[in-house]
């Protein structure tokens, strides 16, 4: 069956294709039925059967592979490597199970985790998957005030941590802002896991903190049975940014994603067993949980964990170890493509790279001047992918598992199997034709592996992402597109308030509730700027209750590095301004809605459109006026 076919029976008839593509996985017990759409926008797939993530991406490899590689956990920060077989990343995956299970965790509980890219953030996530326990990563070093937040609208019982991160070299600890965090949520876990890596001082909280190497040392012959869960059952949480300063919980089924990434690791990603798959990203991402703990293990592939920079030691290190593990699927990003391209090419040259077939990149919009280098660099497939935190897959690519069809710059490929993709017209309602450019929206249903809901807010997830048009449910990117009469889409920017820098999805609304905490914000604006490195770089205005406070360029430098530090403690280094700029007044509609377009387009040397519904066209002047000054 080529691309087309697949793509039709898909939309047309999705009982069918996906009961298919469900036996990719094992089942426990076998489904009654594969699509219950009954209470649109909700999706239930694969009803009544029962499986699970832990067993299908570790135990039913160790019987035919469990010698080969499955884990391999790189550090450069730490110069250690070590690599886990299948059977022992079983036996280390039941002993941490083992470990929460003697504090207490059981089906249903959530566990969070808040670790740095180490062996044991792994173990923590499948041992939940185990357990039928509901894990809920955070990025490690996230700063207190985001990480209480999501302690409150998770709750979990247990938080899984360590005493330090590092980042070029530099220790970035961890337990003081779990610590504040844990203060400032009005939920207290039970309990805190700790794995001491000597990085930083950790003091442990008497009754509270436990340490992991301890525990683990109880448990080194555990046996803890898998925990079936039916397919609709929750698996994970993933807080994403949302135009609101309140983080969405991503709430995952376990069924459905595994279908899902059983799919897309054959057919997108064309992963096979016995292969090694190297994803550049982090756990704290949706990329981490999809194509660095889950999709890879249930393809029966070895799967990288690495900690540290594309640039330490030196610019060859992704490439060293490529060809030390013989990679033969790589996905990253295209800012840390970028930020190679910056480096000298015998970086890559030295190496031999004759084991890797594909390079993916997603996150951001790809760019066709990097696309076109890296391709002509690794003398391989450069093949663009587009999807979001919501969907857990790539919506468009090229699934060169079903056809080989070819890639265009500039474009992330087509619709993937599944997604019933449209385009509408944000006015009229209309869907566009080819090359008009239009909202990105999912025809009901949506396909396995993507949200359920808002974790505990259900009526948040309707309101935020569905809308009624023609008659039928649709799902809104958020993003404009245009779509060529081939069907290949082009991905041009955010229609609501998200910036994405790169890769990381930030609300502008989340980082000027953190600005507005500084004592001298009266009002602030932020907007996305392009920027040629990380895509998109946040940017802030900001009106000052005592304007003299910024009355010299040595002041103005000095309050814009207060600010910055606001947000670092708030929200953390990656939402941090990359400039705070002052000004006496900001453009708005006489409604009083912010132009936060127009401010954009200005800062982008563009054309800020029709300006008819602003209160005071000088504001835009004021807007250009502090741009030129400071430059």
């Amino acid at each position: 069956m080529n691309y087309a076919e697949l793509y039709q029976q898909s939309i047309q008839d999705p009982q069918t294709c996906w009961a298919e593509e469900a036996r990719r996985i094992d089942w426990h017990e076998p489904f009654s039925q594969v699509l219950d759409y009954s209470k649109a926008p909700f999706t239930k797939w694969f009803v009544g059967g029962k499986t699970n993530l832990c067993h299908n991406a570790v135990d039913r490899w160790v019987a035919t592979q469990g010698e080969q590689p499955a884990l391999i956990a790189i550090s450069t920060e730490t110069n250690s490597e070590k690599v886990y077989s299948f059977s022992e990343l079983q036996a280390e995956v039941t002993r941490c199970a083992a470990v929460m299970q003697t504090l207490g965790v059981g089906k249903g509980d959530r566990v969070l985790i808040y670790m740095p890219m180490i062996a044991e953030a792994a173990f923590a996530m499948l041992a939940c998957a185990r357990l039928g326990a509901i894990h809920s990563v955070v990025f490690g070093g996230f700063a207190s005030h985001s990480l209480a937040s999501r302690i409150d609208d998770a709750q979990p019982k247990l938080i899984v941590s360590s005493d330090a991160g590092s980042r070029g070299g530099k220790p970035i600890p961890y337990k003081p802002l779990l610590d504040e965090a844990i203060t400032l949520a009005t939920h207290k876990p039970a309990t805190v896991l700790l794995v001491n890596r000597n990085l930083a001082p950790m003091h442990l909280v008497d009754g509270r903190d436990v340490d992991y190497v301890a525990l683990r040392e109880r448990h080194m012959q555990a046996q803890v049975p898998i925990t079936w869960l039916e397919s609709n059952e929750p698996s994970y949480i993933l807080y994403t940014s949302g135009t609101t300063g309140k983080p969405k919980g991503v709430q995952r089924d376990v069924g459905g994603y595994a279908v899902a990434l059983a799919s897309s690791m054959q057919n997108i990603f064309c992963g096979k067993p016995g292969e090694t798959y190297f994803a550049t990203s982090d756990i704290g991402w949706v990329v981490g949980h999809s194509y660095i703990v889950y999709g890879p293990l249930i393809a029966g592939m070895a799967t990288i964990m690495y900690e540290g920079l594309p640039t330490a030691p030196d610019a060859g290190i992704w490439w060293s170890i490529v060809e030390k593990y013989k990679v033969a699927r790589m996905f990253s990003a295209p800012t840390a493509v970028r930020v190679l391209k910056k480096q000298p090419l015998e970086y890559i040259q030295r190496y031999d790279l004759s084991s890797l077939k594909a390079l993916y990149l997603a996150g951001e919009p790809l760019d066709e001047t990097t696309s076109a280098w890296i391709a002509d660099a690794l003398k391989v497939s450069i093949i663009d992918n587009y999807w979001q935190t919501e969907t857990g897959w790539p919506i468009l690519s090229i699934a060169k598992g079903i056809e080989d069809m070819p890639t265009r710059l500039g474009s992330p490929g087509v619709a993937m199997p599944g997604f019933n993709v449209k385009l509408f017209n944000e006015g009229t309602g209309e869907e566009c034709g080819p090359n008009e450019k239009g909202v990105l929206m999912l025809e009901g249903p949506l396909p396995p592996g993507c949200m359920q809901t808002v974790y505990g807010d259900d009526a948040r997830c309707v309101s935020t992402y569905w809308s009624k048009l023609n008659g039928a449910h649709v799902y809104s990117s958020f993003d404009w597109g245009i779509r060529d009469a081939d069907g290949y889409y082009f991905i041009l920017g955010r229609t609501d308030d998200v910036i994405n820098v790169a890769g990381h999805r930030l609300g502008t609304r989340e980082i000027e509730e953190s600005i507005s905490r500084h004592p001298n914000v009266s009002e602030v604006a932020v907007v996305g700027v392009e920027d040629k490195l990380k895509g998109q770089v946040a940017v802030a205005f900001v009106i000052l209750k005592n304007p003299a406070a910024a009355a010299s360029s040595d002041a103005q430098q000095a309050l814009e590095k207060e600010i910055m530090g606001v947000v670092d403690r708030q929200l953390g280094a990656v939402a941090r301004p990359a400039r705070v700029h002052f000004i006496a007044q900001l453009p708005k509609t006489r409604s009083g809605k912010l132009l936060r377009r127009a401010i954009q387009a200005i800062c982008e040397g563009r054309d800020p459109g029709d300006m008819s519904s602003i209160e005071d066209p000088g504001s835009l002047q004021l807007i250009r006026g502090v741009l030129t000054d400071r430059g």
